[in-house]
């Protein structure tokens, strides 16, 4: 367990003795400098794409809703007048299906004008009206729907047969910006309008549209209970500090507790099996019997699934209970080196907040990415075409359809009913518009690579303070003041180029992994079981690959941090390292896995039950300042609660991985380079050495002093 290995030549010659290392290298050259040159390019490519994203593209086309003269309602000329009023919205209902009217920015071939307000009352032009004008209809009532210009003396017959003035008004509501009536809405007399197709109409648009209620109870939700969600995310974040700095004094029983416990529910499975395979085979209940079925449920009454399941998890526990027999001193020093991680952690309590500098840093990537993806989505002119919502009545085939026009010139005295300019979508002509295309998948790119290389700058920056901190003989001493800046303006300074590279090679196969999706997204109606299980292999393939990648990748960071050397060399040399020591290399992951999942549902689960007791009043006795809110939706809080104390739960855990990881490397390389003697001491802590049945040589004046 402890003796040294013979080195195994097939993966390279153990670290020798270098006198003049003592922890990361502070004399060092940048690395992969290509790469660093190839990736500053691809950033100026990508600020230049950005940049003419925001020259050509108008975010307001989806931010605002336009009229038909193609003004937008909220701004401009129209800054009193936010909402838009659909003449005849029923025509989004009857000339196509909802989700079409969505995905075409919710554009009806029906005129539209924006409002101050949406209608309050329901209204419909009577009769004796239509000689009467605009002005005595409309503008005199405070009817400000008509379409700007419409003079004040025109007849009502004129404005409604030229869709200038709505014939009707609904009580409507706003939401997404556009007027949608209400449900319970009294239904007026419409020609060629069936109140069915009315009332369906209505129901539709607002089920699948009308978010404003929920939005603004949600919205009420929060505002009242957000000092009480900060509260819970600061419990978990409470939770997950002290977990990391007790390790050091529970690891162990924790650990051992959570293999006994694992031991435990193997055990109950092998019992529950037992007794269902038992009751089954009294009863003569066999897979022969049943025969082949797609009702997987069905299997669950047959003795032969219980038996295969038996034998399975009583394998799982003999493997399990060998593993600690035969394993239980690497397991040992597992734990011992997730007790010296917590001390390293306790030392460098800065390290814990630096997952804030990450998500800032993915947070401006990800904002660039949509910004960018959002003004070149919005590129080109809005384009207005002439349309007739029956191009089959009389005088419509003088009229050549589709054909550009003005909307602010609308067609008047028309041959065919109905004649309107209406918005049909944005050009597509021009180079931009060309190449669309192109920059958005350049921009996925990038989005990719710098989200990628956050990551690793991240990842190269712990190591290299967790390494300061392994490497220090007489700790706390020895430690860097700031090791944690330090590492910081080291990793920025030399290794962007390296860190680039790995990041490329993972973006790459993320990319692949995300058109074979894509692929299977399109294909996934096809009937052909070859081509799916051929795609199916291919996808576990490549997230195969990615895990290796990301394995490795973190990995030839830390030595990056440590010595200095380019991607390729750290990633060969950290490899052969681990393969050295494999079995220690599964041992710490797997017991690092159960301590973490454990320490993530403890902070989870903690939060999440206290949240769910809180918000529910259930909770008494706490006085008034301490009560519940008032909520309309209970789970809101809740799950708010829970999704913020994951994500805490997971910044510190994966700074604690990281510190395990470093540290094992670092320990690791120290087996190998040193013997215990004094010029060749080992760097390691005392708990390790015990448990390797090593020791430092110690001088003969600190010899007679203990004496």
């Amino acid at each position: 367990m402890g003796e040294k290995q013979d080195p195994d030549k097939a993966y390279g010659k153990p670290a020798k003795y270098d006198p003049s290392f003592r922890g990361p290298i502070r004399n060092r050259s940048c690395t992969d400098i290509i790469c660093c040159v190839l990736f500053f390019v691809f950033i100026l490519g990508y600020i230049a794409v950005g940049l003419v994203a925001w020259v050509y593209g108008d975010p307001q086309q989806v931010l605002y809703p336009r009229n038909s003269s193609g003004a937008y309602c909220g701004i401009g000329e129209n800054k009193d007048k936010p909402y838009l009023l659909y003449f005849n919205i029923f025509s989004c209902v009857l000339t196509t299906n909802i989700i079409a009217v969505a995905q075409n920015g919710l554009d009806c071939p029906t005129p539209q004008v924006c409002v101050s307000s949406c209608p309050a009352v329901s209204w419909t032009v009577a009769t004796n009206q239509l000689s009467q004008t605009v002005g005595q209809v409309f503008y005199a009532a405070n009817r400000s729907f008509c379409l700007p210009g419409v003079p004040g003396d025109m007849p009502v017959h004129q404005s409604l047969s030229q869709e200038l003035c709505p014939s009707f008004l609904l009580p409507s509501s706003p939401a997404l910006g556009r007027c949608f009536p209400w449900p319970n809405s009294t239904v007026p007399e419409v020609p060629e309008i069936s109140n069915t197709s009315i009332s369906q109409g209505i129901s539709g648009l607002l089920d699948s549209l009308n978010a404003r209620d929920i939005s603004v109870k949600i919205f009420e939700d929060f505002a009242q209970s957000w000092y009480w969600i900060l509260a819970a995310l600061g419990v978990a974040l409470v939770l997950s500090l002290l977990f990391v700095l007790l390790l050091r004094l529970v690891a162990g029983p924790l650990v051992f507790v959570l293999i006994i416990g694992v031991l435990g529910v193997l055990a109950y499975g092998i019992y529950h099996c037992w007794n269902e395979y038992r009751l089954l085979r009294d009863k003569g209940a066999s897979i022969s019997q049943l025969g082949f079925t797609t009702n997987l449920s069905a299997y669950s009454s047959v003795q032969e699934t219980w038996l295969a399941a038996l034998i399975l998890l009583a394998v799982l526990e003999g493997i399990l209970l060998l593993m600690l027999i035969f394993l239980r001193q690497r397991i040992r020093i597992a734990i011992a080196l997730l007790e010296e991680a917590s001390r390293a952690v306790g030392q460098m309590i800065s390290t814990l907040f630096y997952p804030l500098v990450t998500f800032v840093l993915l947070l401006v990537c990800i904002a660039y990415w949509a910004m960018t993806a959002l003004y070149l989505a919005t590129s080109g002119q809005p384009q207005y075409v002439l349309w007739a919502p029956n191009v089959s009545l009389a005088g419509c085939e003088k009229v050549t359809m589709n054909t550009s026009c003005d909307p602010m010139n609308q067609p008047v005295n028309s041959t065919c009913p109905g004649l309107m300019c209406v918005f049909q979508g944005y050009l597509s002509t021009g180079l931009v518009q060309r190449s669309l295309f192109n920059l958005q998948i350049y921009g996925v790119l990038g989005l990719f690579w710098t989200i990628n290389w956050v990551l690793a700058l991240g990842q190269c920056v712990l190591a290299g303070a967790f390494a300061s901190f392994y490497w220090a003989f007489h700790k706390p001493r020895d430690i860097p003041t700031f090791p944690l800046s330090s590492a910081f303006i080291r990793t920025l300074r030399y290794h962007t180029g390296s860190l680039a590279f790995g990041a490329l090679i993972l973006t790459l196969v993320q990319i692949a992994r995300a058109i074979l999706e894509y692929i299977d997204h399109k294909l996934r109606g096809a009937q052909n079981p070859v081509a799916r299980c051929i795609m199916c292999c291919f996808k576990c393939c490549l997230w195969c690959l990615e895990k290796f990648i990301k394995f490795l990748n973190r990995n030839a960071y830390i030595m990056i941090a440590i010595y200095g050397k380019n991607f390729c060399v750290s990633a060969k040399n950290a490899f052969m390292l681990l393969m050295r020591n494999i079995v220690r290399v599964v041992v710490l992951d797997k017991v690092t896995d159960l301590l973490l999942f454990f320490g993530k549902l403890l902070v989870v689960g903690g939060v999440g039950v206290l949240s769910f007791f809180f918000f529910t009043g259930r909770i008494q006795g706490l006085g008034k300042d301490f009560e519940s809110p008032q909520l309309n939706y209970y789970w809101l809080p809740i799950m708010t609660s829970i999704m913020g104390a994951y994500v805490i739960a997971s910044g510190f855990f994966s700074v604690f991985g990281m510190c395990v990881d470093t540290l094992f490397l670092c320990f690791l390389e120290d087996l190998e380079r040193n013997d215990g003697s004094l010029d060749r001491p080992y760097y390691m802590s005392k708990a390790l050495l015990k448990i390797l049945g090593k020791k430092n040589e110690v001088p003969s004046g600190d010899k007679k002093r203990k004496k």
